[in-house]
């Protein structure tokens, strides 16, 4: 898979494909039904898929304290696009230029003379261009007029209803694994580098892998019963906490920590995957380090009950 950052990266043979446009947080679903689609055209008009998306996601740069949580990393995003065998990745970034952008000069400037596209798909909903001034219809007509189709995503329905980003991020603020799971299409997981940390948990017993949430929020927060992959041929179960650590920190920051069950290697610097099996409890304030272990010790013991029954 391609990896474009910016227009100005764009080469000769990026030109002439079959896209879509969007942020695809999570690319649950509904998502990897548009790919197929888009990846089913190109192939039969013999032209690689495209995929455009923002970095920042647009909430993040209009709205950085309301913005949801993100489902998924950038890193994460391309993963799954990569596995759903998506050609190209665009991303461009959503800065002050980008947001004034109006929606003619987007159509011209990135869909016509930039990648030359020659099947589009996007939602009923989808808007662009400064104020969202630009809809399915003005691409529409855009299309008639530069000789590009203009499709729907289909809505993508399980048990009755829509599957969205809003939707899975609901069910992981309620603790509902099993239906994140079937609309994500895949364990909920995050991704990231295991990195030295205060080195807390080797004093009482329950030694850690400190992994960077790198964001400002997590969709899920809590002690979860959990399986690691990355660290060998079979994923390692663990249990984790994802939240601030109200005992030890300020609540301040996005702390991911997973003690791994008979595992005593030094694995810093190891890319990992820490997919979430069952939700165990929520975060609380010990009153001492000696009230956290003994929690700790009850967490592992329901962590390997619930790991046996998955």
């Amino acid at each position: 898979m391609r990896l474009i950052r910016g227009l100005h990266n764009l080469r000769p043979e990026d030109h002439g494909c079959v896209a879509t446009i969007g942020t695809f947080d999570g690319v649950h679903r509904g998502h990897q039904a548009v790919f197929r689609s888009l990846h089913d055209v190109g192939s039969q008009l013999g032209l690689r898929s495209t995929v455009i998306t923002f970095e920042p996601q647009p909430t993040e740069y209009f709205r950085p304290d309301e913005a949801p949580a993100r489902l998924t990393r950038l890193r994460e995003k391309l993963q799954v696009l990569q596995a759903c065998g998506i050609d190209t990745v665009l991303i461009l970034e959503f800065s002050r230029r980008l947001a004034s952008m109006g929606a003619e000069t987007f159509i011209d400037e990135i869909l016509v003379r930039g990648l030359g596209v020659e099947h589009l798909y996007v939602g009923d909903d989808f808007r662009f261009g400064r104020a969202r001034s630009g809809n399915a219809t003005m691409l529409r007509d855009a299309g008639e007029l530069h000789g590009f189709a203009v499709d729907d995503m289909d809505t993508h329905m399980i048990d009755g209803e829509r599957v969205s980003s809003t939707r899975i991020r609901q069910c992981l603020a309620d603790d509902d694994l099993e239906t994140a799971t079937a609309l994500l299409g895949r364990p909920y997981s995050v991704c990231g580098r295991v990195a030295h940390g205060d080195k807390r948990g080797r004093t009482i017993g329950f030694p850690t892998l400190n992994i960077p949430a790198h964001r400002r929020k997590t969709p899920l927060h809590g002690v979860y019963a959990v399986r690691v992959k990355g660290l060998g041929d079979t994923p390692v179960e663990g249990v984790a906490n994802i939240g601030s650590r109200p005992t030890v920190d300020d609540g301040k920051q996005v702390i991911l920590e997973v003690h791994l069950f008979n595992f005593d290697r030094e694995v810093y610097g190891m890319h990992i995957e820490v997919e979430f099996v069952a939700h165990l409890r929520n975060e609380i304030k010990f009153e001492s380090f000696d009230d956290l272990k003994m929690q700790i010790n009850k967490d592992v013991i329901h962590a390997q009950e619930a790991l046996e029954k998955r």
